[in-house]
């Protein structure tokens, strides 16, 4: 037993979670009655993210925030404009494509303690008052507004704390991420009763077409980034055909990265690529690891898209102002994703927030973002890790081009 749990362990995740879903379904079509109890994997695998994922959101952010050192945002100034830009514009084309695209989900007692929002005012409002909650109660009552507001505030107030102490919150991200990792370990078993819970709940059929439906708006939104929106942004940058560039850095880094799901094991693939570029290091030694942690389009889609399912499934109206406020926070919360797999999926409730969901409903859609996340994850990991070469790139040939003119008008 011990030897095939090591063998077990020893897969991917992708490949478990692959497992698990077609246990799932095969429970489901062969023996729903007899098998029931295999919902209650899916129960504690939603109560575990629920507990850990607002911990989690303050303790990365402060953490991020307190460790900023001066000078990084001087010298990678325009590297830094580029990634937000592209994070910015990927939540737009996400809430663009969920109006023109509208995705529905089957959720369990969804309109349970519900309040939607009647318009933007009341969206500012909740807000506002979000914002001013206690610290205390916004953890226990998943307020995630809250909690960000004070992440931010505890992270600027320690950005003059001694090294010791930015190394213990530092460490207790650390340790709370590691949690995180041994939930999404269980992955398998939790997407396994939500998967039978699903079929038997609502067959088949309905979960192909509201997963493929689904999965088609996520990755053509970001193979749109990938392939129209960034491109753009980059003959903006170096006044030529970007396309070389782009694809070369879809070949060489978005595949390993497709593969591996993280943006930080992507890391030294990405150095050796701005080698071969020929890019200055300087730039790229800082530039990769950062673009590891703050450039995130493609969890800006994941949250938007995902965010507006929830939406769409409980049919509340959206006005283009609060679509606007939505784009703005998917943008700003995806650049504090955690760095394991998945982890743009908890920052879900946080988006969720704005429009009055409810944690309960919110976590049921990170649930389906798992159940997902065998393509979804890999696609935004790849978006996410290939850019960070990208606009690296096009800021030093950007750079060198003005270096260049100017040698030319001042020999």
């Amino acid at each position: 037993m011990k030897n095939l749990l090591m063998k077990w362990n020893r897969l991917s995740l992708v490949i478990r979670i692959l497992v698990g879903i077609l246990a799932g379904i095969v429970l489901a079509l062969t023996i729903p009655d007899s098998a029931d109890w295999v919902t209650i994997f899916g129960s504690l695998f939603v109560s575990a993210l629920k507990s850990v994922a607002p911990v989690l959101v303050l303790l990365i952010v402060v953490s991020a925030i307190s460790k900023h050192k001066a000078g990084i945002q001087t010298s990678m100034k325009s590297v830094i404009v580029l990634y937000g830009i592209s994070t910015l514009l990927a939540g737009l084309v996400a809430v663009t494509a969920s109006f023109i695209f509208p995705v529905s989900l089957s959720l369990v007692s969804a309109a349970e303690d519900l309040s939607p929002p009647s318009g933007i005012v009341e969206v500012l409002r909740t807000l506002l008052f979000n914002v001013v909650d206690n610290p205390v109660n916004a953890l226990m009552n998943a307020n995630y507004i809250g909690i960000l507001a004070w992440a931010v505030l505890l992270g600027i107030a320690l950005r003059n704390a001694s090294e010791t102490t930015k190394d213990m919150i530092a460490s207790l991200s650390d340790a709370v991420s590691q949690i995180v990792r041994w939930v999404i370990n269980l992955a398998p078993l939790g997407v396994m009763g939500l998967v039978f819970e699903a079929v038997t709940t609502n067959g088949l059929a309905s979960l192909i077409d509201d997963y493929g439906h689904l999965l088609a708006v996520l990755i053509g939104c970001m193979l749109l980034i990938a392939l129209v929106v960034n491109p753009l942004i980059v003959y903006l940058t170096i006044r030529k055909n970007p396309y070389p560039l782009v694809f070369t850095c879809l070949k060489d880094s978005a595949i390993t990265a497709f593969f591996t799901r993280s943006s930080a094991a992507n890391i030294p693939v990405n150095m050796r690529l701005c080698d071969k570029l020929g890019l200055d290091k300087n730039t790229y030694s800082v530039s990769i690891p950062l673009g590891a942690t703050i450039n995130m389009a493609g969890a800006a889609i994941t949250i938007s898209v995902l965010t507006l399912a929830a939406v769409h499934t409980l049919g509340i109206e959206v006005d283009f102002g609060t679509a606007l406020i939505l784009s703005i926070l998917s943008a700003v919360s995806a650049a504090g994703a955690s760095g394991v797999a998945g982890g743009s999926l908890l920052l879900i409730p946080l988006a969720c927030s704005l429009f009055g969901i409810s944690n309960d409903v919110a976590i049921q859609v990170v649930s389906v973002g798992f159940i997902i996340g065998v393509l979804q994850d890999s696609c935004e990991t790849a978006l996410n890790s290939s850019s960070d070469v990208l606009f690296t790139a096009a800021a030093d040939y950007s750079r060198k081009r003005k270096e260049d003119k100017d040698l030319v008008i001042n020999p």
